[in-house]
């Protein structure tokens, strides 16, 4: 388009009508789901193998995306090219799996060719397509209508409203299938380890706490200067002190010390014990670091938590910086 017939109102328009177009495309698949989408379920979840999706042009990227989708909520899929099916890769569909294809008008070569095959191996098809009258539509097991009144290219000839369908037909089927298996957000979080809420739900205090010789501490009897130079030494801002046996008997914070200076007489001679506070927040190794979170926040916010096993002995040190470091926050 030359410059001179750039018109912003004009685009703006149109870029509206596509984005309606293709709400209204969507919106109409609610009343079509019955039967055949149940059917299509129950295929699914009666399944032994794995969801083969498979599409050719734009219908092939809309079909990657699905069997994505499937495989991160709970049901085993991948995507097979169509053309590469016929030429071997149909070898990795079993008699054991379910099929999903998809193709606006039910009528693309590549699928069709690979249609007798899967019949005869004894695997069940589902079809996504706008034609329930297709090709695709009649031999499938299960059909899912998909179809739009338009494009929503103002050309008629792009896939837009009616890739757009597929796709959100594809997230419903995957979606149900999610309900259907009881499928959690901590499963969802075992196949997303690597993202946030991966990090969130499979992380635990024992991974990310100070422990061993990176926990400052200072037994009761320490003086004031010996337990500042600890906290200096291990830079948490704090140390926690601990009786005889190991146990915490109380923490002592960068706070605790700016609270206690118009109390102390004598710097030197001071103990640490009469200025800790003795009862500090705590939790178990084997926690949610999420949980964690939710302790120090409550009520007063503090930095950090105490560590403690069981038996009330002291196995490490957790601070807020650790949970930021390990992506927690």
């Amino acid at each position: 388009m030359a410059a001179n017939d750039y018109q912003p109102t004009r685009l703006l328009a149109l870029a509206r009508r596509v984005l309606a177009t293709e709400a209204a495309a969507i919106s109409a698949l609610s009343d079509r789901l019955g039967d055949d989408f149940l059917r299509a379920i129950q295929l699914v979840l009666g399944c032994h193998g794995r969801v083969v999706v498979s599409g050719i042009g734009k219908s092939g990227h809309i079909a990657r995306k699905i069997a994505s989708t499937l495989a991160s909520t709970g049901t085993p899929a991948f995507f097979v090219h169509p053309a590469e099916a016929v030429h071997g890769d149909l070898g990795m569909v079993t008699r054991d799996d379910v099929f999903v294809a998809l193709s606006n008008s039910g009528e693309s070569a590549e699928l069709l060719a690979i249609v007798p095959l899967l019949k005869r191996q004894g695997a069940r098809l589902i079809a996504i397509t706008g034609n329930p009258d297709s090709s695709l539509g009649q031999h499938a097991d299960a059909h899912l209508d998909a179809g739009v009144d338009a494009e929503a290219c103002p050309l008629g000839l792009a896939p837009t409203a009616s890739t757009s369908a597929a796709l959100a037909m594809g997230d419903a089927l995957a979606l149900a299938l999610l309900d259907a298996r009881g499928f959690s957000a901590e499963d969802f979080a075992r196949s997303h380890p690597g993202g946030a809420l991966g990090r969130r739900l499979l992380t635990h205090v024992r991974d990310v706490m100070r422990q061993g010789k990176e926990i400052p501490r200072v037994p009761l009897e320490a003086t004031l200067a010996e337990a500042v130079l600890e906290m200096s030494g291990k830079g948490l801002g704090l140390t926690v002190v601990v009786d005889a046996s190991g146990a915490a008997a109380g923490i002592f914070t960068d706070g605790d010390l700016r609270r206690s200076l118009d109390k102390i007489s004598d710097l030197r001679t001071a103990r640490v014990d009469a200025l800790m506070t003795r009862s500090p927040r705590r939790i178990g190794p084997d926690r949610l670091a999420v949980e964690a979170v939710e302790t120090m926040e409550m009520g007063r916010p503090v930095m950090a938590l105490l560590v403690v096993d069981d038996d009330g002995k002291l196995v490490g040190v957790l601070h807020m910086h650790d949970l930021i470091k390990a992506g927690v926050l």
